[in-house]
């Protein structure tokens, strides 16, 4: 395979957020335009293990937990980056 078509590859990735069952999670990052109503996360077993899987191109990617309205960071995830409104984002790194 080529170096161009490895790093055009795209990886499936899953999310997971920790919550509590019968919650309204949503994923939502600069892959989605931070859209809080196009990814939701579900809680298949409604133990309060959300989850959601993406297709990403390599690359890095700032993303954040919607969570019955308000913003969470992946607890998960110890990096992250200061965004423009002063708080953070969680950051994933796709390789």
């Amino acid at each position: 395979m080529a170096r161009s078509q490895k790093l055009n590859a795209k990886r499936r990735i899953k999310f997971m957020h920790l919550g509590k069952a019968g919650q309204q999670v949503f994923l939502a990052g600069d892959f989605n335009d931070w859209s809080t109503d196009k990814k939701p996360m579900l809680d298949k077993k409604c133990t309060g293990e959300f989850v959601a899987t993406c297709v990403l191109a390599v690359g890095a990617y700032q993303y954040k937990f919607f969570v019955d309205g308000l913003w969470v960071l992946d607890h998960k995830n110890p990096n992250f980056a200061v965004n423009e409104f002063g708080s953070h984002n969680s950051v994933l790194e796709v390789r």
